[in-house]
């Protein structure tokens, strides 16, 4: 048998040199990694320098002793008692289920892809039909006082006729529901007794990257915490007007709905509303409301039970970097004014369809979604200074709000406007037809109905489609198809590479830019 160490002996001086060299280096390196070690930096084998097995086995002696990761517990411990399961009992009407979506009575939330609860993004329904045709369902809640007042979604007891909680400690009260708001999907409710134990509503923002522990109730079970970190902030999932939305990856399922996100120092930070989830489970991608949107919401659910939010009367829209080259802004920044209501705030003010709001109360507006945040968080009543951009020049205008409306449902009478005459007059230019609006039923009087959109046509791109209704082009009223064409001429012989087009679908008016093409 070979001895391992008998060929140092029978090389030459050179060789014992580059031997003893080469067993200093090692030696030294293992040195290195073992002070690394103890000072608590981790070096997977994958990256650990090929040593002889003597001073491999060192390393992992010297790691044995370094100080463990710091955990959760402890933050765990004092926040968990004040998070609670929320069971609710409804009507069962899975009959006309798919029909009318009932499990959420068409809530916004409902048109996003949540995932949470049970069918069509109803509550989480582990026990699945009740006595006499009743429904079952269960979500998350927190509580925000000792008196048992608690948070959860709107979603999550919307439409229940009973609701039950059960606390960490395993008691199960009776609730009332104070109060709702959709539009952000928050729920007041409130337990009776005393001495709850609650949690505290972050007063900061969560950052990107800060450490967060969803605790929830996910699938029925209960008392469960997983943790992941901030992913993101300001999502909009297209749920309504004011998505601001926290994105975590920590776990959360069915039935986390209406649960807290914690921060380290045991603060919510978020209620957990909403799940991306291709496969039905947690993929890593899920979303809070933000711990500032849900005081505001909470106070006023509190105190009158429901929320009151000011309204200017405007509809809105982005200002897209086209939109913004067609109007000859700098920055495509601001809610650009689509349509004033008649006789709103902001119509009573002199704001017109093409204006462009850039400050709200000295708060920028970066966009329509940021304007809507802004001014749905000032009193009804109240007083706001908004920046206009009018024709290129800026002004200040000021205005009393209104208070916002119960949503409607705007109708589309695409249909009834595409009756009537079915020829119209081609528009080569953008790829589609038109004909006067009064010679289309369901059309109204002014501008002109599209009647043909061709496919993979420069209107076809923009979403434009047959019935929309084209009411101005380039800032000018249009009454016949020979409006548009002069109005494109114009815009090319300025040399201008696009126009803005102003069309109404339905009740809704909006701005798009198209091209101004030779021909």
């Amino acid at each position: 048998m070979t001895n391992r160490l008998s060929p140092v002996a029978s090389r030459d001086p050179e060789q014992k040199r580059h031997s003893l060299l080469s067993a200093r280096k090692a030696a030294l390196m293992a040195s290195a990694v073992a002070a690394l070690v103890m000072c608590g930096i981790s070096l997977s084998p994958d990256h650990l320098p090929m040593l002889g097995s003597s001073a491999y086995a060192g390393v992992n002696n010297a790691g044995a002793g370094a100080a463990q990761p710091v955990g959760f517990a402890d933050t765990v411990e004092r926040v968990k008692p004040s998070v609670i399961s929320v069971k609710v009992t409804m009507k069962d009407k899975t009959t006309n289920a798919k029909a009318t979506n009932e499990d959420e009575s068409d809530s916004p939330m409902e048109r996003f892809f949540r995932q949470f609860g049970g069918p069509n993004g109803g509550p989480q329904n582990p026990g699945g039909k009740g006595r006499d045709g009743e429904k079952m369902g269960q979500g998350s809640g927190f509580f925000i006082s000792s008196d048992g007042y608690a948070v959860t979604n709107n979603h999550v007891v919307e439409g229940a006729e009973k609701v039950e909680v059960t606390t960490d400690g395993g008691k199960t009260y009776a609730a009332k529901v104070i109060g709702t708001d959709p539009r952000t999907d928050l729920a007041l409710i409130k337990i009776e007794g005393s001495d709850f134990p609650f949690t505290k509503l972050s007063e900061g923002k969560a950052r990107v990257g800060d450490w967060v522990l969803a605790v929830g109730n996910p699938f029925g079970l209960g008392g469960t915490v997983t943790a992941g970190i901030v992913s993101a902030s300001g999502r909009d999932i297209g749920s309504g007007p004011y998505d601001d939305f926290i994105q975590i990856d920590a776990p959360v399922n069915k039935g986390n709905s209406g649960g807290p996100a914690f921060n380290m120092q045991g603060e919510v930070v978020g209620v957990n509303t909403a799940i991306y989830s291709p496969s039905g489970g947690s993929v890593g991608i899920a979303f809070s409301i933000p711990a500032a949107t849900v005081k505001s919401v909470i106070a006023q659910l509190k105190d009158k039970g429901s929320v009151t939010r000011g309204w200017i009367g405007v509809q809105i829209q982005p200002v897209t970097q086209e939109i913004a080259d067609s109007m000859g802004l700098k920055k495509a920044e601001g809610a650009l004014i689509a349509d004033p209501q008649k006789d709103g705030p902001a119509a009573k003010a002199g704001l017109v369809s093409g204006d462009v709001i850039t400050a709200a109360n000295g708060q920028p507006v970066k966009d329509a979604r940021e304007l809507a945040r802004i001014i749905g968080g000032f009193a009804p009543g109240s007083t706001a200074k908004l920046d206009v951009l009018h024709k290129g020049r800026q002004k200040v205008v000021s205005l009393t709000l209104g208070e916002l409306p119960n949503a409607q449902q705007a109708k589309i009478d695409a249909e009834a406007a595409g009756k009537g005459s079915t020829h119209g007059t081609d528009v080569p230019r953008l790829g589609l037809s038109v004909a006067p609006a009064g010679k289309m039923d369901g059309a109204g009087k002014e501008g002109v109905v599209i009647t043909k959109v061709e496919p993979k046509s420069a209107a076809a791109d923009r979403g434009i489609k047959k019935g929309d209704v084209i009411l101005e082009v380039a800032g000018k009223n249009v009454s016949n198809p020979g409006d548009i064409g002069e109005a494109l001429d114009a815009a090319r012989a300025d040399k201008k590479s696009s126009v803005l087009m102003r069309l109404r679908s339905g009740e809704a008016s909006h701005y798009v830019a198209v091209p101004v093409a030779n021909g």
